[in-house]
């Protein structure tokens, strides 16, 4: 190569003294003589490193290099963990799947490092079971390392109901939560253990085809991560801990219903034929009855696409945006209340995320929106009307203030913003509060709040019942500015977990649905498992 680069060189530098000297240049030949050595350099460049990468590596597995037995690389390898993760160490099997995550100190280091050599090579035959270490070592009996999937899940159980006391955590804000420890010893054990089973029948777009724009985006965009998570999702149904049915029920009202018809029984009938033919088709249904099956439906609708079948709507774990439990079919602790997020730019999830600090907030309260179901008509006829100037309570947003104030900027201008129920009781309003960092106020009885098995809702937002609608100014006045003040910084807080992100991040909105089933799956375990 080095030849090759000084011939080209010797070549160039002679045509260019020969045309200078001749007074005519051949710029086209000049070009390309200046491409070729451009192009051979980086070539050389690229070799070369690449090269040097290959022999020098620590960690190549070819049997040429030094085994991990000798004393040298041993020390070079701790070395390393020294230098490059002084808190914390990440241990990866051959599939790149993260197996085991704790702290690392310099006493304990090259004894981590000797019981790995020697427990790798007993754990390569192993095919049909769950790899489970959990943080820290010391704490999990070898003989639980590897277990089956019900195993697993009473072994996390007792982990959870055991779970060491969390005093300081840099990614979660204790305050938000009902049990800081329980949900951190949870979601770590999630991480760890939990696969789920996607099953690949039905047909698109009814499933496997998400709807990731509008108001009901939030099945969509988890059915869309859950599709592409190499972390949570197996392809061996005999690994699984939960079955996920991918069906859309946004795309199920488009393809089945017919307008004006007010007819949703061709709805359910349809979801009872599926459950029906995987139940004949695998034995993973019959096995629990559907116990270890979720679905996620942010339609209105949701909740009334499972009647049709007995066990779907009895045993399955339901994370519905519709979480009404006055309707009998969505049960707390086993049903999961989704988030109902607007998703106006599917490319851009996150867009127009944050808001006006507390001194650029001059209205107390807001809503704009249309006046359907039983709470809103209220909620106008005592607030509506321009009668109070801190007050901004309207039908729509009339033309004339949207030209001087968007409905995103009186979101971001407002203390609190009020959410109350329409026809069904969630309202997208409340996570659109959370990113325009305003006070939610939500309004809507018999309402399971998102998260609320994990999140305590007090720590930043407002729930008025639907009788206490003429006392709501009163309401939010009596509300101390100092608790004011921590409620909206909370909501800066909590903001995290209620993001969308294109790649999930660890405790966004994806993980902490995903964590919820999980959760309330976990709490389905009978003591006498135990």
């Amino acid at each position: 190569m080095k030849r090759a680069l000084r011939q080209t060189a010797f070549i160039l530098m002679r045509e260019l003294s020969w045309r200078f000297f001749g007074h005519k240049i051949d710029w086209r030949r000049l070009f390309l003589l200046a491409a070729v050595l451009t192009i051979s350099g980086i070539l050389f460049q690229m070799l070369v490193h690449r090269y040097l990468l290959n022999d020098q590596s620590p960690y190549d597995n070819d049997s040429s290099h030094p085994s991990l037995n000798s004393s040298t690389t041993k020390e070079a390898i701790l070395q390393q963990v020294h230098l490059s993760l002084p808190n914390s160490f990440i241990l990866l099997n051959s599939s790149n799947e993260v197996v085991q995550s704790f702290s690392v100190d310099s006493e304990r280091a090259e004894a981590w490092l000797n019981n790995s050599i020697s427990r790798s090579k007993r754990e390569e035959n192993v095919a049909d079971t769950t790899k489970i270490t959990f943080s820290p070592p010391p704490d999990v009996p070898s003989h639980k390392q590897l277990l089956a999937p019900n195993e697993a899940l009473v072994y996390a159980k007792k982990e959870i109901d055991n779970a060491p006391s969390v005093n300081e955590d840099p990614d979660l804000y204790a305050p938000l939560f009902r049990n800081v420890s329980v949900f951190k010893r949870s979601h770590e054990l999630m991480e760890t253990i939990l696969k789920v089973y996607i099953y690949r029948d039905g047909a698109r777009p009814i499933f496997h085809t998400p709807f990731l724009k509008g108001i009901y985006a939030s099945e969509g965009w988890f059915m869309k991560l859950m599709h592409g998570s190499k972390q949570f999702v197996t392809k061996d149904p005999e690994k699984a801990h939960l079955f996920y049915l991918p069906y859309s029920a946004r795309q199920m009202e488009v393809a089945l219903y017919v307008p004006g018809s007010h007819n949703l029984k061709p709805l359910s009938l349809f979801l009872r034929d599926y459950v029906n033919k995987i139940a004949a088709k695998y034995p993973f249904w019959n096995r629990t009855l559907g116990s270890d099956h979720f679905l996620v439906a942010c339609h209105d609708w949701g909740p009334y696409t499972v009647t049709g079948h007995e066990e779907l709507a009895r045993n399955t774990i339901k994370a519905l945006c519709n979480a009404d439990l006055s309707e009998g079919v969505f049960v707390a602790g086993r049903d999961v209340s989704l988030p109902e997020t607007t998703i106006r730019a599917p490319r851009r999830p996150l867009r127009h995320l944050g808001g006006n600090r507390v001194s650029l907030r001059p209205i107390l309260a807001f809503f704009a929106g249309s006046m359907h179901g039983r709470v809103r008509p209220t909620l106008l006829k005592y607030w509506g009307g321009g009668n109070y100037e801190d007050m901004k309570i309207y039908k729509r947003l009339p033309l004339k203030v949207s030209q001087r104030m968007t409905y995103i900027q009186h979101m971001k201008s407002s203390k609190y913003c009020i959410c109350p129920m329409g026809f069904e009781v969630n309202s997208p309003r409340i996570v659109e509060a959370i990113y325009y960092e305003c006070v939610p106020v939500i309004i809507a009885d018999n309402f399971v709040l998102p998260f609320s098995e994990v999140l305590d809702w007090s720590a930043f937002s407002l729930v008025v019942a639907e009788k206490d609608i003429p006392r709501l100014k009163e309401i939010l006045l009596s509300i101390p500015m100092r608790k004011y003040l921590t409620m909206q910084n909370n909501v800066k807080m909590v903001q995290k977990h209620f993001l969308w992100n294109v790649r999930p991040v660890r405790y966004d909105l994806f993980h902490m649905i995903l964590h919820s089933i999980w959760y309330n799956k976990l709490n389905q375990i009978q003591s006498l498992q135990m």
